[in-house]
């Protein structure tokens, strides 16, 4: 069995991170398992952890009156589900659901917020590459919107 240590160190998502940080932030994680169906996170809720997902498929969403939950984006092996523990006030801005079973490492964000506050040089390297995928998410739902709302059959009014 492999310790939470060597599944950080497997994760893209540490990829390069000196073995020290690996050690401090896997004091603050452990294995998760949701089932099928299962909220990770409700909009609005604490949001005092974030998750590694390891395997399966977690379903970002927004509820909209009148239409229900809206997937927003689909996270699979190897994404990071969670940011909003970095930003105060520290609550979750959209719903994650367990679209399969799900294997995760469960971070503790609070216990790493003290760890980065302790060390600032661990702190900057988390921000970089929360940064990285917070862009990444950015540009996929900048194309998403472009490719729903930037139709010509959407934009029938416009002189063109």
């Amino acid at each position: 069995m492999k310790t939470i240590a060597a599944l950080l160190h497997e994760h893209p998502f540490f990829a390069g991170m000196k073995d020290e940080y690996i050690q401090l932030i896997a004091g603050c994680a452990v294995n998760h398992i949701f089932n099928q169906g299962e909220y990770i996170a409700k909009e609005s809720d604490a949001a005092d952890y974030f998750y590694l997902i390891r395997n399966g498929r977690v379903s970002i969403e927004t509820s909209q009156p009148n239409y229900g939950a809206v997937i927003l984006q689909t996270l699979q092996d190897g994404d990071i589900c969670g940011w909003s523990w970095l930003f105060p006030p520290h609550c979750w801005t959209f719903d994650a659901k367990a679209q399969t079973k799900v294997h995760t490492i469960k971070l503790d964000g609070r216990c790493l917020r003290g760890k980065c506050a302790d060390d600032t040089q661990l702190g900057f390297d988390l921000m970089q590459r929360f940064a990285r995928i917070m862009t990444e998410r950015l540009q996929a739902t900048r194309l998403q919107l472009l490719n729903i709302y930037g139709r010509p059959e959407n934009n029938k009014d416009q002189e063109i």
